[in-house]
């Protein structure tokens, strides 16, 4: 199969309405990392989804609709608070879980009884959304268990071959995926972290609690199990606290014949002085934009990466701290 990058214009959009609803699948940018996505209606289009990307079938999707799609079709309730959420931070990188009526395949929700939806802030993922006018069950673009993509490049890295088409829609500005918030109870809980911080969330629906997976629970959100956003080559995760014992370990593999980069934000960089850096930048967004990228960067460039965690690791850190740690640290 051939894989075609395209802009998004109404050429490509044409093209990417024929393929989903043939049952095929189409990689689409949104403004945190791009999505593979197939007509959440289909079943056998949205288990295509796990066979490409090799993904365990009992790790949930995420249902992408334009802002103007009703999702009351889809989900039984949206509380108060939800709809409070929804009007000051959507479209944008936030996931919401509500009770599914069912109308939905299966497949993406992996027999849950929940569905989680999504809006994009990106103008070519609502391009997209709204030409082909269907719930989008869509996870990220990527082979699993790889980096996450952050641009049409990344996607045909992993998927040449794979899939019929890429929607081009420049690099992903958010760089980590969205917040996903369980909107089933009385007050909402984070079962991801991602950009809309807990303190974002807390300003409009007053509480808002933080689950953790339990072993041998269901995952109820992506990205809540398995090891995720790996780079294909060794890595190491330090602390803020023992960046020194990073320079340490650096050296050393350096001495020994390894290509060695280390992985650490601006500040860091300062402190420690070496040369073979992968600069994650100064602030919350730049270090999530570019967290993705400069592991897919240092992949192509390193034998081991060598992350140091920021010394930050509140409201935004909490999410690319969660990644960091899946891609860097997890032995899962």
């Amino acid at each position: 199969m051939k894989t075609e990058i395209l802009p998004v214009n109404e050429s490509s959009l044409r093209l990417s309405k024929e393929i989903i609803t043939s049952g095929g699948a189409v990689a689409f940018p949104t403004e945190t990392v791009y999505g593979l996505g197939a007509n959440a209606f289909d079943n056998a289009a949205v288990e295509n989804i796990f066979k490409i990307k090799g993904r365990p079938n009992d790790n949930p999707l995420i249902v992408h609709v334009h802002k103007d799609y009703d999702i009351s079709s889809l989900v039984s309730y949206v509380p108060e608070y939800a709809k409070a959420l929804a009007k000051a931070y959507l479209p944008g990188p936030l996931t919401m879980v509500y009770k599914s009526k069912g109308t939905v395949s299966k497949a993406v929700s992996c027999g849950l009884d929940t569905l989680a939806i999504r809006i994009p802030s990106h103008e070519g993922a609502q391009e997209f959304l709204k030409y082909v006018n269907l719930p989008i069950a869509a996870p990220s673009a990527n082979i699993s268990k790889h980096v996450s993509p952050t641009s049409a490049e990344h996607v045909y890295y992993d998927l040449n071959g794979k899939i019929r088409l890429i929607l081009d829609g420049g690099n992903s500005s958010g760089g980590i995926e969205s917040t996903v918030l369980d909107c089933t109870g009385d007050s909402p809980v984070i079962l991801r972290s991602g950009l809309v911080t807990r303190e974002m969330i807390e300003k409009i629906a007053g509480s808002c609690g933080e689950y953790v997976l339990k072993e041998g629970e269901a995952a109820r959100s992506p990205g809540m199990k398995y090891k995720h956003y790996s780079p294909n080559c060794r890595t190491m995760l330090f602390e803020f606290c023992d960046l020194q014992k990073a320079v340490v370990e650096y050296k050393k593999n350096k001495a020994d014949g390894e290509k060695v980069k280390i992985l650490c934000d601006d500040k860091t960089a300062e402190i420690i002085g070496e040369a073979d850096i992968l600069n994650l930048g100064k602030t919350e967004s730049e270090i999530a934009a570019n967290l993705y990228l400069k592991l897919r960067e240092g992949e192509n460039s390193a034998s081991l990466i060598i992350a140091i965690a920021p010394e930050k690791q509140d409201g935004i850190m909490v999410g690319v701290m969660n990644r960091l740690k899946k891609a860097c640290g997890s032995k899962l």
